[in-house]
């Protein structure tokens, strides 16, 4: 692979090659992507989606929305670190091609503003109750009808593949999608690769799957375009975007941070027994001093959260430069921060996150209440796919046909498609409204 392919300006439509150096320097192409999910209906339902702690209404817990803006940002400055060095490595690319170090920035910001944009309500509990639908509920029966690839991405619903379907798939009015630059695209894809097979290798990219086979043909144009390398030729499946290492680094290093962050302010997680934690992580940059004035606990863990995350943002930085090259032949096949001298701080705050917080009592009860609605609402919802697809619209299907949004279109021309639209509706919906949809089905708001 080779930065200048992988740096692509095309967006979907396009009949002529955008070239960088002509690009207007008030409004960049990769700058444009950025505005363009930040001013979506779908990035904006993220303020009403779970990040950890569902249903919460407190002030200090993140949304998916915060928890994307802090990802974003964080993408940001490793994208322009990396850019930095990168350029000094191959300066054809800004001395020939007109790139700088804030293109990678933006260009990683903008992916990882993306990344948890199709995720369903309720966290990952949602992508496990719409899949457990189709694996073990009345979805089930959808088995003999579909081939196997589409039957295995409703299975494994993936908010990935949602996500990319948002922000790629055309629909009327809507040609391919946001219409985001291809290079943002590409670093937006974690898993380059479809449902099946199945976690077919230890690589990384290989952990879940990035796109629905409805959107096969879209997928297979930025790979081309962006000259991602093949690693299957049975099946669809690429090497990743080198800049999607640093949209998964800067996720991982919120999540790993900000997460342990919510557990201490929330008082899941005793202040000394945490801060503890984040001190071996960046005990070699703590001004002691500075840290000792501080007098309330969400000052200290502030402080520490911000040396915490600038350490491994540096610590990312640097092993991807090492791995450059490895990197674009597609022979690094681990996430950075695996690779980190920091490996077993993240493990032991991670492992605490998981004890005290993502297992907590409250957070299980609302992830159990949260699975409850969103089967409630397919068994609904997938019927009226189902008898759609067969004519057979009963009356009650006809009227929950009236609550669907005008973007989802149930046909008798392909069950995937209907299932698939369905699963996607189901997924687009924010924590209150699914409850709220829930409970008016159910006869309990009129």
């Amino acid at each position: 692979m080779n930065w200048e392919q992988l740096l692509s300006l095309k967006r979907y439509g396009d009949n002529s090659k955008r070239l960088r150096k002509e690009q207007d320097e008030t409004r960049l192409g990769f700058e444009v992507d950025y505005d363009r999910i930040i001013f979506s209906t779908e990035f904006r339902s993220l303020q009403d989606k779970t990040q950890v702690i569902p249903l919460s209404k407190t002030d200090f817990v993140h949304t998916r929305l915060t928890h994307s803006l802090e990802v974003s940002v964080v993408g940001r400055s490793l994208g322009r670190k990396v850019g930095q060095c990168i350029l000094e490595k191959h300066p054809h690319l800004s001395e020939v091609h007109g790139y700088t170090l804030n293109d990678f920035g933006a260009i990683v910001a903008a992916a990882a503003l993306a990344h948890d944009i199709g995720n369903p309500p309720f966290g990952h509990s949602g992508e496990k109750a719409i899949g457990s639908y189709f694996k073990d509920g009345h979805g089930s029966a959808l088995t003999d009808q579909l081939t196997a690839k589409e039957y295995q991405d409703l299975c494994d619903f993936e908010g990935n593949a949602n996500g990319f379907n948002i922000l790629a798939q055309s629909r009327e009015g809507r040609s391919g999608g946001l219409r985001l630059s291809y290079a943002t695209l590409g670093a937006f894809m974690k898993y380059p690769k479809e449902s099946l097979p199945k976690k077919p290798t230890s690589h990384i990219a290989d952990k879940k799957y990035g796109f629905f086979q409805s959107d096969k043909k879209m997928f297979i144009d930025v790979a081309n375009e962006l000259g991602l390398q093949k690693r299957s030729e049975a099946h669809h499946s690429y090497q990743r975007h080198p800049l999607a290492f640093l949209v998964e680094a800067a996720d991982d290093i919120c999540y790993t941070i900000i997460d342990f962050e919510d557990g201490i302010n929330l008082g899941l997680i005793e202040e000394d027994y945490a801060l503890e934690y984040l001190i071996n992580l960046v005990r070699d940059r703590i001004q002691t001093k500075n840290y000792n004035a501080l007098t309330t606990k969400q000052d200290r863990v502030s402080y520490l959260r911000a040396l915490a995350i600038g350490t491994l943002i540096d610590e990312a930085a640097s092993i991807f430069m090492e791995n450059e090259a490895n990197i674009l032949k597609g022979d690094f096949d681990k996430a950075l921060l695996d690779t980190s001298k920091y490996k077993a701080q993240i493990e032991d705050i991670i492992a605490l996150s998981i004890k005290n917080v993502y297992n907590s009592q409250d957070v299980v009860y609302k992830e159990i209440a949260g699975y409850e609605i969103l089967n409630h609402l397919l068994n609904c919802f997938g019927t009226v796919a189902t008898n759609c697809f067969n004519s057979s619209l009963t009356h009650y299907d006809k009227l929950l046909l009236e609550l669907l949004p005008p973007s989802i279109h149930l046909g008798q021309e392909s069950l995937y498609e209907n299932a698939l639209s369905i699963s996607r509706f189901v997924a687009s919906l924010s924590d209150s409204n699914a409850m709220m949809l829930h409970q008016k089905l159910k006869g309990q708001i009129h």
